[in-house]
């Protein structure tokens, strides 16, 4: 009776070390749902920036169809587009505009080469 006590105390004694040392799945699991939930709420930032990005061209294209039916308007550009036009005209850097305005590079190139054909 008593070796096997001892026995079963050795065993319990050794399982015990060696959970400590095993990996945990539960900290795998929620280090990847950590990792997916940060991406998605990239993903979400980014629509959301591109989603402004095709309203304000939508509106200016809906600016430019009243400008062109109704004699007289004035030429306004949305905001966004009339501050990279003047930093592009003073000579800043693609890449400074596109890091002051939050824009990638390629829709600032895109910006500017849709107003400097308009002219």
């Amino acid at each position: 009776m008593l070796y096997a006590l001892s026995t079963l105390l050795a065993v319990a004694i050794i399982l015990l070390i060696l959970s400590f040392f095993m990996n945990d799945r539960f900290k795998d699991i929620e280090h990847q749902l950590e990792q997916f939930s940060i991406s998605s709420m990239q993903e979400y930032y980014q629509l959301k920036k591109k989603i402004k990005i095709l309203e304000e061209e939508l509106l200016a294209d809906d600016i430019d169809f009243l400008e062109e039916t109704i004699p007289g308007t004035p030429n306004k550009k949305p905001p966004m587009y009339q501050k990279i036009l003047d930093m592009h005209q003073q000579g800043e850097p693609v890449e400074q505009i596109a890091r002051e305005t939050s824009l990638s590079e390629h829709d600032v190139y895109s910006i500017i080469n849709q107003f400097s054909s308009m002219r």
